[in-house]
C-alpha cells in the first residue's frame, strides 16, 4: 500500500469535507428538540415497562411467603 504525504493527506480531507452537506440551523434545531421528545417518551415507556415488571416479580415473589 503506498504512503500518502501529509499534504496529499490534507488535501483529500478537505476535498472530502467539501462534499459534506451541513444542516441549516433550522434544521439542527428541529432536530434537537425531536431527540429530547423521542427521549422523554421513550423513558417514560421504560418507566412504565419497570414498574410493570416490578409489581409481576413481587407478586411472584409473595406467592411464596
Amino acid at each position: 500500500m503506498a504512503k500518502t504525504s501529509p499534504a496529499e493527506f490534507v488535501r483529500q480531507v478537505r476535498q472530502e469535507v467539501s462534499k459534506v452537506v451541513w444542516p441549516t440551523r433550522k434544521e439542527a434545531m428541529i432536530t434537537t428538540i425531536m431527540v429530547f421528545i423521542m427521549a422523554s417518551v421513550m423513558s417514560i415507556f421504560f418507566l412504565g415497562v419497570d414498574q410493570l415488571w416490578s409489581f409481576v416479580v413481587s407478586f411472584l415473589l409473595g406467592l411464596g411467603a
